[in-house]
């Protein structure tokens, strides 16, 4: 959430940050500023009259003591009373309104995002690795896997529905192994493991950023105030809400795996087959609590632990610095990684590595103190997938595929998965 007090200092700005989002939101924010004027004078003429409500009930005790008629100024103090609870209800439900278009304006894109419209004014900041050439014809993932008998997305659908998958044998290993090497990477690299709930409630999703704005794309759960995460940064991010962090223990990092459950609103007829667009899929996700002086060190190192695992598992791939029109709502920068996918002839998201500032923790009230006399900061809270597993599996089966139909295991997951080849 923004601070208002940027938006009343500088709207013009703000509404052209918008329009580099591709979002016109000139009348959301002249709303808002209206709604600021108005409870600002509602405030100021409540202090005024609560001010003359002290100085007449100074009054009455020594009325009282000179046996003076108090009748008539116990009136004028009821006739104040009355005057300040409605001042005080209107000051509420104009914050309230303030509060929800706060919510739906994303947040401001960092100076260092390139402007732009849409992905293909996203910029290429590196690549690692070099595509493999392949002698024979490459397959895709899910003929791999259907050839291997490790996935089943046809039974997946019979049980469930449409973009959910079955690993089986030698697929749900290798998933699992993943899971690990990733858990035990994060972790032998100082991050704080946490397996949180896979359900979380509004104030979380309102918190992180998923709602108001993206309901269509959560499961909720009927009658009840759940919703099953679209990832782990939604619980982890969450655990501090409404707290005071101790600034000399900055930054925190944690990691976390979790299913993550997401409706996928919009995405008809994009990634049908295989791996890369489910509503049901695994990730491993990296979340850090930093001050703001800090922030953006901690995304270029957090981006580099998440593009250190695909360097250990030899896959190639790329960064992507998003400009503007592509950037997430809560994001104020973020960093794609790409892996190489033989059967798509390019690079697909594996992870999205994020510095958010203030915005998120300005929703979940997360503040730091560096010391008791200190007034409290807003902390910076990022994330990024470290990785996502589901695709990890496919760029494995497709990249260390073998003419014979078989798919080697890279080394590094060797010691988990207690062989070196699927077949």
């Amino acid at each position: 959430m923004l601070d208002i007090k940027i938006i009343r200092e500088n709207p013009e700005k703000i509404k052209q940050n918008m329009k580099n989002r591709n979002m016109n939101l000139d009348k959301e924010i002249d709303k808002l500023l209206e709604i600021d004027i108005s409870r600002r004078n509602i405030l100021n003429n409540t202090e005024q009259k609560k001010s003359q409500q002290n100085l007449i009930s100074k009054q009455i005790p020594v009325m009282k003591k000179n046996n003076q008629d108090v009748s008539g100024i116990m009136s004028e103090m009821k006739v104040l009373s009355d005057e300040i609870t409605s001042l005080k209800s209107q000051v509420s439900e104009l914050e309230k309104t303030q509060r929800e278009i706060l919510l739906s304006i994303p947040n401001v894109p960092n100076s260092t995002v390139p402007v732009g419209k849409s992905d293909e004014n996203n910029i290429e900041i590196r690549k690692w690795g070099t595509p493999r050439e392949f002698d024979f014809e490459p397959k895709a993932h899910w003929d791999l896997g259907k050839n291997l008998n490790i996935l089943d997305p046809e039974r997946a659908a019979k049980i469930t529905g449409a973009r959910f998958h079955i690993y089986k044998n030698l697929g749900a290993r290798l998933e699992r192994a993943i899971i690990n090497f990733y858990l035990d990477t994060h972790t032998s690299n100082n991050y704080q493991e946490i397996l949180p709930p896979f359900v979380v409630n509004s104030d979380s999703m309102t918190g992180t950023g998923q709602l108001p704005k993206f309901k269509d794309d959560a499961f909720k759960l009927n009658n009840l105030d759940y919703y099953l995460v679209p990832t782990a940064e939604v619980p982890v991010t969450n655990m501090f809400r409404d707290e005071i962090l101790d600034g000399n223990n900055l930054t925190q990092k944690f990691c976390a795996y979790t299913a993550c459950f997401r409706a996928e609103a919009g995405s008809a007829g994009r990634d049908t087959r295989g791996l890369i667009r489910q509503h049901q899929f695994n990730k491993v996700e990296l979340v850090k609590f930093s001050k703001p002086e800090n922030s953006y060190q901690e995304l270029e190192s957090l981006t580099q632990d998440a593009e250190n695992l695909l360097q250990k598992l030899n896959l190639p791939y790329r960064i992507i610095n998003l400009c503007t029109g592509d950037l997430g709502f809560s994001s104020a920068k973020t960093y794609d990684i790409e892996v190489w996918m033989p059967s798509y002839n390019k690079y697909l998201e594996i992870s999205s590595c994020s510095n958010f500032e203030d915005y998120q923790a300005r929703r979940m009230n997360i503040k730091y103190k560096n010391n008791s006399q200190d007034k409290a900061q807003y902390v910076h809270t990022l994330n990024g997938s470290g990785l996502a597993v589901g695709r990890t599996v496919a760029a494995i089966l497709e990249n260390y595929q073998n003419s014979d139909g078989t798919v080697n295991i890279p080394e590094v997951l060797q010691k988990y998965m207690n062989t070196n080849i699927i077949k």
